[in-house]
């Protein structure tokens, strides 16, 4: 009796998708970060992140057999060989002149090729002359050694800097969370946002993503609570979507989603997360672009052309701000803004609000001295604070160490603010 065996097509057969391809196995000992029990990084060795940006390999071409043949240009009785019928010139052509030189136009040059430099129509020719420019430069900035910065050269452009600014005055009043929604909250409480927040900086630093996508997020959880109830059991999950909506919006190549269903432990699945990011979105009516604390600190400090360590400690005190709720959310981001690099500079022995950021933000002091009042008190407290995850960020070299400020000596005495 033959044998015979069915042939199966391996090459082109795709593969198919399970659960088992985006299973993530977890060593014994390692433990995730969850709502309220931060682990320690120090101890935790690093996850590796996933390649993002990784390009799938293409296939090589495998011939089809129910492609269709192409045409081989031949129809029926045409020989392989033929010919074009070409119409008989009309006009005669015109004939080399006479003599034996040719056109100087057309004369060869006997001789090598110039550089390019040295051509007379070279650019470089053209361009000696200072008083004549050519059309090809651009206006760029004048030091060529610091980086194009798009974003500083829009937004500091002097026709459009005031209109600016008015809108993103405009736009902070409107999209910010109402003050004391805390309290018509009847299973949360503000200390469980403290440490919600206080967990999203620990995420925020894991992931490397921006400050600028933490305190987006921040926002979207606060504008979201002013308007929904939530169960405690819940409000993790609005942290997660927010960040992961944040990250969406501000990042470049953001975490996916099931990178925040694995920091939650996977207490939420990624079908949850994308849920609840569409309710979030449907509550905010998707005004997700929005100034921050962040934003105006960045803008004001680039005004002034501040050091990097007035940056950390004006980052630091703004980033205090966000752990507490209570003291804060009565204030627009502008002013808290105005009251951090006040504070920051006050604590370097600079002058604490000079002439030239008057005129860039409109405010005097007297504007925003009770958000100062509140910050210092902030300020003072926090390495007493049950949250630590700010303190603990600004210790690293590349914030200068900013968090251990308060305990060297300072120039002037921060006591004198609270008077």
């Amino acid at each position: 009796m033959s044998q015979f065996a069915i042939h199966q097509d391996v090459e082109n057969q795709v593969p198919r998708r399970g659960k088992a391809a985006n299973t993530r196995t977890v060593t014994q000992g390692q433990k995730r970060a969850v709502l309220g029990v931060i682990t320690n990084q120090a101890n935790q060795p690093n996850r590796v992140q996933p390649s993002r940006a990784a390009k799938p390999k293409v296939p090589e071409t495998v011939q089809d057999e129910n492609a269709f043949a192409k045409k081989t240009g031949k129809t029926h009785g045409q020989t392989g060989q033929f010919s074009v019928f070409v119409d008989e010139q009309t006009k005669p052509v015109s004939k080399a002149p006479k003599s034996t030189e040719l056109p100087s136009v057309l004369t060869a040059v006997p001789h090598t090729r110039l550089p390019l430099d040295q051509e007379p129509c070279s650019p470089e020719i053209i361009c000696l002359d200072d008083s004549v420019e050519s059309p090809m430069v651009l206006d760029i900035q004048e030091d060529e050694k610091k980086p194009f910065d798009r974003e500083s050269v829009i937004l500091t452009a002097p026709e459009y800097e005031e209109d600016i600014y008015s809108y993103l005055r405009e736009a902070e009043a409107k999209n910010r969370a109402k003050p004391g929604y805390m309290k018509r909250q009847q299973d949360i409480t503000s200390s469980m946002r403290s440490i919600l927040v206080d967990w999203l900086v620990e995420v925020a630093e894991e992931y490397k993503l921006h400050r600028e996508t933490l305190f987006l997020a921040v926002n979207y959880i606060d504008r979201f609570l002013s308007k929904i109830s939530v169960l405690r059991g819940k409000l993790q999950l609005v942290g997660a979507a927010s960040m992961f909506l944040a990250a969406k919006y501000e990042e470049i190549y953001p975490p996916d989603v099931t990178e925040f269903a694995y920091i939650t432990d996977d207490t939420y699945d990624k079908k949850q997360i994308l849920r609840m990011e569409h309710l979030i979105l449907k509550v905010l009516a998707f005004d997700v672009a929005i100034p921050t604390t962040n934003w105006f600190c960045e803008s004001f400090l680039k005004s002034i052309d501040a050091d990097e360590k007035l940056k950390s400690l004006t980052m630091f005190l703004s980033e205090l701000t966000l752990i507490e709720m209570d003291s804060y959310l009565k204030y627009v981001p502008s002013i808290t803004a105005s009251a951090c690099i006040c504070l920051a500079r006050y604590s370097l022995g600079l002058e604490p609000w000079p002439q030239s950021l008057v005129k860039k933000t409109g405010y005097e002091v007297g504007h925003f001295v009770d958000c100062l009042k509140e910050l210092h008190k902030t300020y003072q407290a926090a390495e007493s604070h049950p949250q630590q995850a700010v303190q603990e960020k600004y210790k690293q070299d590349k914030f200068q160490q900013v968090s251990d400020f308060t305990k060297n000596p300072v120039p002037h005495s921060l006591t004198l603010l609270a008077v």
